[in-house]
């Protein structure tokens, strides 16, 4: 059995100048960090006396005997991908929902890809990894998502990812003192606000647009990552929060499915309580929040937003990891 760990990752700043149809001819960076909520992907030999020879434990079930009979899209087209043979079993936990805006298909591609590359004996380094998942999403699954999730689930850690125009990136650590990071890690709340949606889908109604009629918003968008770095420098952290706010404004311009008035409702109600700033992670129309409070005002805004599930987190640094490997046949 081999058993993969990947980290759920929160983009503050910069998302959308991930799509590459924006940064191959623009360039993008956006700042992201990997927190401590993961996906576990375990993978076994099939043993052979079993009537199926692939097994997919998701939120359905699948035992079936051929790849082209796998319903989970990402399954069936990586196994093809990597000219799999040996019948499988393939088990996914995620510690958070599905479709909520934490980058949660990009965790799941890495992490799966993690294994099949253990299964290979592939010694595939942090860089080759994001890059080939970055091609299987955009390529093979021909899905409309940015190339950030995938670079900061295989490399993790509080980054600043620069795209350059024709298609390669960086990875920067943002080097702040550790009581800094911490009061930040402090004033953010992560809230679920219970709407799930496909991100793909959300975002093909606005990347085609980024060159033309909003290219002014995405241009906004990518001087948040600048102004971003520059607070994160200072002692002025609450101006962090109040760029949330900014960013969010900027990024419902790009679309009228990014937001509604349920959305709209729990950002207002956020603010009246307490937050400085805030926005939805992800490409919109559901899922998490991320706001910004100041810990003395936590209390009375978890009152206030009772109704919704507040998710504790901290950042870490490290990416997706093999946690256990022991591949052989399991009787």
């Amino acid at each position: 059995m081999i058993i993969s760990r990947t980290p759920y990752r929160i983009s503050f700043f910069g998302g959308g100048t991930d799509y590459p149809s924006w940064y191959l001819k623009n360039g993008g960076a956006v700042i992201s960090t990997t927190i401590d909520k993961y996906i576990y992907i375990s993978c076994r030999l099939l043993p052979s006396f079993f009537k199926h020879k692939y097994r997919i434990v998701w939120s359905h079930i699948e035992n079936v005997n051929k790849i082209n009979q796998i319903k989970h899209h990402s399954v069936r087209e990586m196994l093809k991908l990597y000219n799999i043979k040996d019948g499988l079993e393939i088990h996914y936990d995620g510690d958070l929902p599905a479709r909520s805006g934490m980058g949660s298909s990009s965790v799941f591609t890495v992490g799966l890809m993690n294994i099949l590359n253990n299964i290979k004996n592939n010694n595939i380094k942090k860089k080759e990894l994001a890059k080939n998942c970055i091609n299987f999403e955009q390529k093979i699954l021909k899905e409309t998502v940015g190339s950030q999730d995938q670079i900061a689930a295989s490399y993790g850690g509080f980054n600043k990812i620069t795209f350059e125009p024709g298609g390669k990136f960086k990875v920067s650590v943002i080097s702040i003192d550790n009581n800094k990071i911490k009061k930040l890690n402090n004033n953010l709340l992560l809230v679920y606000t219970g709407l799930k949606r496909t991100a793909h889908k959300i975002a093909s109604d606005y990347v085609s647009k980024l060159q033309t009629s909003k290219k002014l918003n995405i241009l906004k968008i990518s001087n948040f990552v600048y102004e971003a770095e520059q607070i994160l420098k200072s002692n002025t952290l609450d101006n962090f929060g109040e760029l949330l706010h900014e960013s969010w404004v900027e990024k419902k311009c790009l679309s009228s499915v990014i937001s509604n008035s349920s959305i709209n409702n729990i950002y207002n109600d956020a603010i009246k309580n307490g937050a400085l700033g805030g926005k939805l992670l992800g490409a919109g129309g559901g899922g998490f929040f991320l706001f910004y409070v100041p810990l003395y005002k936590q209390r009375n805004f978890k009152k206030k937003l009772k109704k919704l599930i507040t998710v504790p987190f901290k950042f870490t640094s490290e990416g997706s990891k093999i946690m256990y490997k022991n591949f052989k046949e399991d009787n």
